[in-house]
């Protein structure tokens, strides 16, 4: 999934064409040196900084932001089945869960981003989230005692479950924290102008969609095969070692993500000390997200039954934002600045709309393919593992582990240490061993992960590795794409290609209605493949709509408030997750005590649902063509 920048961006001298999720033009942002930088940290070497082109501190920031995806995704793999099939949740409050904890988890950044702008700088606020990202993963470990249902009756762990909803707003609090700021650093890494800059955040991006694609592969695998607590726990331990990547790689930032004023961060508040009292405040914060997550697993506070206080909470905050935005239209901008504005919104309501269909990935696509599809690509190849037997010793359980995990687990914890090896080599002025160190995990990485796709059997919640993977194989596709079609002065407009997104995203539920109906009407599960198919025509939809989306953000606002409306954007997707939820909600399956889901029925209501949401997408795509022209004279500057 596309991935949202800093929450204080400034407008780049020109747009181009990006890397796998995002844009040029967020990628070549500017973010401003802040005038005083600590000294405590050794600086990189002067001249010995670049490995493999570009500047090493955009390889330590690839792998922070590498295991922050792992833990981030490995954990949203497996959470709706977690709570469905081991807590027993019906399918209704599993979504109005994921919904609460997916629109929260991209509400906070801006604040997070806000925070670290004006105060508490950049490193520290990825150290502060990341420490709050592992505390979160591993509490998501701790998974007590499975529920049991008698007589209709179901009776569950609820101290396991108080765990829980606290690790996830702690997780929501941590990403606030980490994922706006470990972008903005990559932006200060090269200066204004620097030809390497578009390259060097196509290279952090796809750090974005790696850790994705490993985490379905081994967290999801691991979840469901060994027990959810290794799935959970191997996403703990991807976030502690993204945070002593960042933590040993600090001298190679060169300084830019110290805090823009130190005496300001010093100063006391109310008798603490500024730096202080944000941590608190954000650990003070933990509890009442936690509260909501609790609410909205249990349906309480919810108006009309449906409406979680999380939602309202963020409806409150919509109608303050775009009161907010209106005023800045009519009394702040010129006729064609307010143009520009409202081409902008009419994007970002593309997003929320394709990103609605999007989410559907980790939440109806999981539960459909979990029930009603067969797992493995090629069944012929795949290596079925024995029997787990696990015992009370802890040697034979570790190698029992070791045999069983996917083998691109290795080639993940391979990869920052090939890098630390291949950066002290670079010091000794060994680069073309240092190239060979790198590169050649790498390729046995690439070969991993191919590997494991093919020979492990895959589960509902590892399937979802396809989004990622067809990311990557289709970044270079389209950046071709692009380039071509613009030296033939062929290049469709932005709202023509987010049109176009929104298309491909209603056109990737065809095969999964389909398949559908295939079930409803043979008793026999679908084939993987109409879902490789479904996953295929979205990440196209995807590369049309996503980066031109965040690139109008900095091209189309107002100098001033570009960090607003990148904020505007993150709103738009955080509303997308609970969207998707509430639209999952409408094939969720609740089956009374003692007896088995319908088949066909459910069969049916999974083929209504991907209808409906195919509509929804070629609807608003159809919508959005007519109307490009409009939008591409409303964005022309005059």
């Amino acid at each position: 999934m596309a991935e949202g920048g800093h929450a204080s961006v400034h407008r780049p001298a020109s747009p181009a064409a990006a890397g796998p999720s995002g844009p040029a033009a967020i990628l070549a942002t500017d973010f401003p040196c802040p005038e005083r930088c600590l000294s405590v940290l050794s600086p990189a070497v002067p001249g010995r900084d670049d490995f493999l082109g570009h500047p090493k501190g955009v390889y330590v920031c690839f792998f922070t932001e590498m295991w922050e995806r792992f833990s981030f995704y490995g954990m949203k793999a497996l959470l709706l089945l977690y709570l469905t099939k081991y807590h027993l949740f019906a399918d209704g409050a599993g979504y109005d869960l994921i919904g609460a904890y997916g629109g929260l988890v991209y509400c906070i950044p801006v604040i997070g981003g806000l925070l670290a702008d004006r105060w508490l700088g950049m490193r520290k606020a990825v150290v502060f989230g990341g420490l709050l990202l592992v505390a979160g993963h591993a509490g998501m470990a701790l998974e007590g005692v499975a529920a049991v249902s008698d007589g209709g009756v179901v009776t569950r762990d609820e101290g396991a479950l108080r765990t829980m909803y606290l690790s996830l707003a702690l997780i929501v609090m941590g990403v606030g924290f980490l994922k706006p700021n470990i972008t903005g650093i990559v932006g200060r890494l090269y200066p204004l102008g620097d030809p390497r800059r578009d390259g060097g955040f196509s290279l952090f991006y796809a750090g974005i969609n790696l850790g994705a694609l490993l985490a379905s592969l081994v967290c999801g695998y691991l979840g469901e095969t060994l027990g959810w607590r290794y799935g959970f726990g191997a996403a703990g331990i991807g976030m502690l070692l993204g945070l002593a990547m960042f933590l040993w790689g600090q001298r190679y930032l060169q300084g830019h993500a110290e805090p823009p004023s130190p005496s300001a961060l010093r100063a006391s508040v109310l008798g603490v000390r500024r730096e202080w009292t944000i941590y608190l405040g954000a650990a003070l914060g933990v509890l009442p997200l936690a509260w909501l997550m609790w609410a909205a697993a249990n349906g309480a506070f919810a108006l009309g039954g449906e409406l979680s206080l999380a939602l309202v909470l963020m409806l409150v905050v919509l109608l303050v934002v775009l009161g907010w935005f209106g005023w800045l239209i009519t009394t702040q901008c010129t006729a064609t600045q307010r143009r520009q504005m409202l081409a902008l919104m009419a994007m970002i309501f593309m997003c929320l709309v394709f990103f609605t269909l999007y989410e559907q990935t980790y939440g109806s696509w999981v539960m459909f393919t979990d029930r009603l599809l067969t797992k493995d690509l090629f069944p012929s190849l795949v290596h079925a593992p024995g029997a787990l037997v696990w015992s009370d010793s802890l040697a034979a359980n570790l190698g029992l582990f070791i045999g069983t995990a996917p083998w691109s687990t290795w080639g993940l914890l391979a990869m920052p240490v090939a890098f630390v090896m291949a950066v002290r080599a670079s010091e000794r002025g060994a680069t073309s061993a240092a190239r060979t160190i790198f590169l050649g995990v790498a390729g046995v990485m690439v070969a991993l992960v191919l590997r494991d796709s093919i020979v492990l059997p895959q589960t509902a919640g590892s399937l979802t590795y396809l989004g990622a993977l067809f990311l990557v194989v289709l970044a270079p596709v389209f950046a071709w794409l692009w380039a071509a079609l613009g030296r033939r002065g062929c290049d469709p407009s932005k709202p023509f290609k987010g049109a176009l997104g929104l298309v491909f995203g209603g056109l990737s539920f065809v095969p999964l209605a389909l398949a559908a109906q295939q079930v409803g009407g043979t008793g026999v599960m679908a084939s993987v493949w109409w879902l490789v198919l479904a996953y295929l025509l979205l990440e196209i939809g995807e590369m049309c709509l996503a980066p031109v989306s965040l690139a109008a953000v900095t091209e189309l606002s107002v100098p001033r408030v570009v960090g607003l409306m990148m904020g505007m954007w993150l709103l738009a997707t955080a509303f997308s997750e609970t969207l998707a939820a509430q639209f999952g909600k409408l094939a969720a399956l609740d089956v009374p005590e003692g007896e088995t889901w319908d088949l066909a029925q459910a069969a049916t209501g999974y083929a209504d649902l991907f209808w409906l949401m195919m509509w929804i997408g070629l609807g608003c795509g159809a919508v959005a063509l007519i109307v490009s022209p409009v939008l591409k004279r409303m964005m022309r500057s005059a």
